[in-house]
Formats: structure tokens, sequence, C-alpha cells
């Protein structure tokens, strides 16, 4: 066998002891895609400011998600990878990557390499396109392979934020907890970004020749209240877009009227502007609104992490609670959901027809 797949996601910390979340925070914040700033700046940030105190934090917040088999953004990975595996059957080669910490990028393609892999396919488990997530894992998969001395061919699918196939395997997680729930609200939380993030205009920057995209729309993105209402060339490579078309498919697919549900944005760091309405104001300002059922869903992430279980299943809980509200329920992840292995073979087989008539064309 001499191709494989190579399922991509963010990382995770190898345990949450403080010393295993600081090197992974390290690496997380180190990348000059996450914090894009001057990098002086940067290394004085990390090491006189964040990396002091925050590694305590996150280490005592994915102490509450720790199990067994480690941090379920790992888990739930190697679950689907070998589930992948085994639907596509015979002798196929699946695995998982992480772009920081373990099983590495580096040690994923060396082992591939010595099986005699010459032909990948990376698939990363990021829905939407951004330049801190799909980009840096992307260029950091291509840095990695460059390092080998016969480098494989490598193809990669792109963002999926609206393929029918991910719409509905989401979909049809959610179907049980909002039967079962009848929610006053669904609220979309997507992980956010620095609003400098979304004007930015890509131009000669790696993932406009991975993507295919051109650059152009920094007029567009954030100046207009319709900017993300429908996906245009002046947007087509930008995060915020991608994450209000996943909602809109969403919301039509389950058959949610405009009242029924809205998008946020969560996870925010450092006091710069990031995406609004930021996700935990609008925790706590729905009960005064009316809203005492609340199911929140988290479509940027395709497995449970820190950011799910945590930050939405945890303290949003607690917070909707305190404010007024009754009952907040977390819509799961696709996780290793039978309906996510299918839906990726389906995406995996569009990109395959898209490139053959491409190459045809």
């Amino acid at each position: 066998m001499d191709r494989a797949l190579v399922l991509l996601n963010l990382g995770t910390p190898d345990s949450p002891d403080v010393k295993d979340v600081r090197r992974y925070l390290h690496e997380f914040l180190s990348d000059s895609r996450v914090l894009d700033i001057n990098p002086l700046v940067r290394f004085l940030l990390l090491h006189c400011i964040i990396l002091r105190k925050r590694p305590a934090e996150s280490a005592a917040a994915y102490r509450k998600i720790w199990t067994e088999r480690g941090s379920p953004l790992f888990f739930h990975g190697a679950d689907l990878a070998d589930k992948v595996r085994r639907h596509q059957g015979g002798d196929a080669i699946v695995e998982l990557a992480m772009r920081y910490q373990n099983p590495s990028i580096r040690d994923v393609l060396t082992g591939l390499h010595d099986r005699g892999v010459k032909e990948l396919v990376l698939f990363p488990l990021f829905p939407q396109y951004s330049s801190a997530a799909w980009g840096s894992g992307v260029e950091k998969f291509f840095e990695e392979a460059g390092r080998l001395w016969d480098e494989p061919s490598i193809k990669v699918a792109p963002p999926y934020y609206d393929h029918p196939a991910f719409i509905e395997a989401f979909c049809e997680v959610a179907r049980p907890v909002l039967d079962d729930l009848c929610p006053d609200k669904v609220l979309m939380s997507f992980h956010g970004i620095p609003q400098r993030h979304v004007r930015t205009v890509f131009d000669g920057q790696p993932e406009r020749e991975l993507l295919g995209l051109d650059g152009g729309g920094g007029d567009h993105c954030l100046e207009r209240p319709d900017c993300c209402s429908e996906i245009c060339p002046a947007n087509r490579n930008c995060y915020s877009a991608h994450c209000y078309a996943t909602a809109r498919a969403l919301a039509e697919r389950l058959e949610l009227g405009p009242e029924q549900w809205e998008v946020s944005f969560q996870s925010r760091l450092g006091r710069d502007p990031w995406m609004l309405p930021y996700t935990d104001f609008r925790i706590e300002e729905l009960p005064g609104e009316g809203v005492e059922k609340l199911a929140v869903f988290s479509p940027a992430f395709t497995a449970d992490c820190l950011e799910t279980v945590e930050e939405i299943g945890i303290r949003a809980d607690e917070e909707f609670r305190a404010a007024g509200g009754k009952e907040l329920r977390l819509i799961p992840s696709l996780n290793s959901e039978d309906c996510w292995v299918q839906a990726i073979e389906r995406i995996l087989d569009d990109t395959a027809e898209g490139s053959a008539q491409a190459e045809t064309a």
C-alpha cells in the first residue's frame, strides 16, 4: 500500500499536569499564525505574562474533562481514524496527526515514509477555513513533508463548511438532543478569532495556492452588515463567512425559524477585538430575553474538547443558570459517530471527483 489518509486536528496536552499544559501552550501560542504580532512582542508576552499564569488555569480546566483514555480530542480522533480505516477496508492506512504535540505531524509522516507511502490525502478536521487553524496545520504538514528526501505527493481536502454530508452528520447528532430538550433558542457558537484575522487579505500567502483562492475583499469584510449573508468572491476564503454559511445550512436542515437560532463566537484571548457577538455575553443575556432552555452547537469543532465540554458544557451551563436560565444542553460534536465516518468518505469522494474534473478540463 503506497497511499494513506491523514486526519489532522489541532492538538492537546499529553496530560493535564501543568508542565504538559505549559509545553502545549508554548508550542501553540508561539505559532505566528495564532499570535500574529511582532516576534519580540510575542516572545515577551508569552514568557513574561501568559506562561506564568495560564498553564495552571488551563490545567485545572483539563482535569475536569480528562479521562482514562486521555483528552476527548485525542481519543475521539483515534477512534475516528480507526473507524475510517475499517470503513475503507482492506489494508487502508489512516492516521491521526496533531498540529501541536502528539501524535506529531513529523512522527506520522516519518512513520508513513518508513512504510513506503508515496501518496497522501490530508483531511483537516477544521470545517471552516481560518489561517490560525486550517492554514497553520496545512502549512506545517507541507513543511514537515518537505524534510523528507523523497517527498510524498499530497492532496488536501478543502474546507467543507457547507458540504451536505457534513451538515447532515451534525444534524443527525443534534436531532435527538433538540427533540428531547425543545429549546427556546439554539445558539451556534463558533471558535472566535481576532477581527484583524478576518480583515486580512491573503495576497502572497501559502493558503491561496492550497485553496485555489484569490485574495481580495478587504473592503468587504466587517464593513457591511450583510457581509456574511452569502458566499461571494470577496469572502469565499473568510472564516466568518464560512461560519455563517455553516449556521444557515444547519438551521435550514433542522427547519429552525429565524427567531429560533443565532450565531456567536467563543474562546477569545487577550484584549484585541474578536468576532462578535461573544458567546459568554450572550449566555448571560439570553435568560433576560425569555430563554429558559438553550441548546448550544459548536460547529467549528468536529471533536469534543476543552472548548466544548468544559467551556460550554460546564462553565457556560453554570453561567446560564446563574443568569436565570433553567437548562443549557451542549449538542455533542461529531467525534467518531458513524454518520461522520460516512460524511468524510463522501467529502473525500467529491474532492477526488472535483480534482479529476479539473485535470481533464
